[in-house]
């Protein structure tokens, strides 16, 4: 019998081969059986629009109008935005705008300052 490494995500002793991937029963991850180094790096960097690395805290400007869903204002063009906060998932930049509140906006529509 052979012995299988534990899930990198939860560390769960039930991995099971399927061709050349190994997958968690319990959370559903998928690694490659001969790719460990890979599975371990689970950072993504985000990045502007121009192809600047972002972080948490970054000042950012707006580079296009943004009609805020919901209502009738508008993100104008040159926009600052103090304190990013960066997150999982479409739109990946938690802020707060100064005249309209808290929201989220997309990496592809700011620049790093």
């Amino acid at each position: 019998m052979s012995t299988l490494p534990p899930c990198p995500k939860c560390n769960s002793e039930y991995t099971y081969e399927d061709g050349a991937q190994l997958i968690c029963p319990e959370c559903a991850h998928e690694w490659s059986a001969n790719g460990e180094a890979e599975a371990t790096s689970d950072d993504v960097v985000k990045k502007d629009s121009v192809g600047n690395v972002l972080q948490d805290g970054d000042t950012v400007t707006v580079i296009k109008d943004l009609k805020v869903k919901g209502s009738s204002l508008v993100v104008k063009v040159g926009t600052k935005v103090k304190n990013i906060r960066l997150c999982d998932g479409d739109h990946d930049i938690d802020c707060k705008i100064d005249g309209i509140g808290a929201m989220k906006l997309k990496s592809e529509f700011v620049r790093k300052v």
